[in-house]
């Protein structure tokens, strides 16, 4: 399909530069594929679910994976993609053009990588020195990876250390939020306990590929970047028990939803997955696993975009998106929620 499909207009003021406060006080769209748009909150969720639904949320945690360090006497910036192995990672770096196989970057703190290779997509892997994990080294050197329509606003602090993380985060490894969980609270969860509606949780590492543009003409000439997941067999089994009870399984993000999907057959049976997944869903994908999605509002021409739209179709989501922004519904990680029953 044509990229241009998915563009649409957004004003500036529509991109959230903060969450809501308290977290589940932000707004949510509910769009049921047999019925008009619903204005509500998301602490309303557990009156929109039905006893016996699932929700599945990731458990990823961001690291402070964005640098800045110096080669010489050249700034380089490094934002951290995805794991190699113990001490290699693959980085998008900012001044590139200064970079050759072999060189030293000096970060903060005494951190040093060695860029080892540059990769087709114009990223580099880089190794870093000594013995400590690399976590270690990034807590010291690193600053939470904000994504760049955030980030170009305004500068990192503080209290996005704990903003840009969900109450769910446990396994290391994201440099970036599913920040459909941002809007939980615990305050939400007791509420969804007692309306019968299930929880499980998966880990998919997002990647900063996730805010890469689509630069193809076509959907059929984009890469995905890859990203690292697992689903253990205990919760693959509850997820599969709880569909054939009748229950619908609702993925908490898009990170959810693609690791879900990625491992399912197609007969519907959700199976434990560990490894990479690439997978990239435009209109025509027919789902396996997953009956609805809560998602924040996505960006013009991205993969995100499509993929709701794949759920939804695409003339419904373009009406969705013009009423979110009529409407003042606040755009991107830090915005408002959307809950998509196909």
């Amino acid at each position: 399909m044509r990229v241009d499909l998915f563009d649409f207009d957004l004003p500036p003021e529509n991109i959230a530069l903060r969450p809501a406060r308290p977290r589940d006080a932000a707004k949510m769209l509910i769009v049921d594929g047999n019925s008009t748009f619903s204005d509500r909150h998301v602490r309303d969720l557990p009156g929109a679910l039905r006893p016996g639904d699932v929700l599945v949320f990731n458990d990823t945690r961001v690291i402070p994976a964005q640098l800045e360090g110096i080669r010489g006497e050249a700034r380089i910036g490094a934002t951290l993609h995805k794991r190699i192995d113990l001490r290699r990672w693959q980085a998008f770096i900012r001044n590139a053009k200064r970079l050759r196989p072999g060189d030293a970057i000096a970060f903060p703190a005494d951190v040093t990588a060695i860029a080892e290779e540059r990769h087709d997509d114009g990223s580099w892997t880089l190794a870093f020195e000594g013995d400590e994990p690399v976590e270690v080294l990034l807590e010291r050197a690193g600053r939470m990876p904000l994504p760049p329509y955030i980030a170009g606003k305004r500068p990192t602090d503080e209290a996005d250390a704990s903003d840009y993380q969900t109450m769910f985060a446990r396994e290391k490894g994201a440099v970036a939020a599913p920040t459909a969980a941002l809007h939980f609270t615990p305050e939400l969860v007791e509420a969804l306990d007692a309306a019968g509606i299930a929880r499980e949780t998966l880990t998919l590492h997002v990647g900063a590929g996730t805010f890469l543009p689509v630069k193809a003409d076509d959907t059929a000439e984009h890469r995905m970047h890859a990203e690292w997941g697992r689903i253990d067999s205990a919760t693959a089994d509850r997820l599969n028990a709880a569909r054939a009870a009748g229950g619908r399984v609702i993925a908490v993000g898009t990170t959810s939803l693609r690791l879900l999907e990625s491992a399912t057959g197609d007969d519907g049976v959700i199976r434990p997955f560990e490894g990479d997944t690439a997978i990239f869903i435009t209109p025509g994908y027919r789902f396996k696993a997953i009956d609805g999605l809560m998602t924040n509002f996505h960006l013009p021409k991205s993969t995100l975009f499509m993929l709701v739209s794949a759920l939804m179709g695409l003339e419904q989501m373009q009406a969705v998106y013009a009423y979110a922004i009529e409407s003042g519904y606040r755009f991107y990680s830090y915005g408002d929620s959307s809950l998509l029953i196909p």
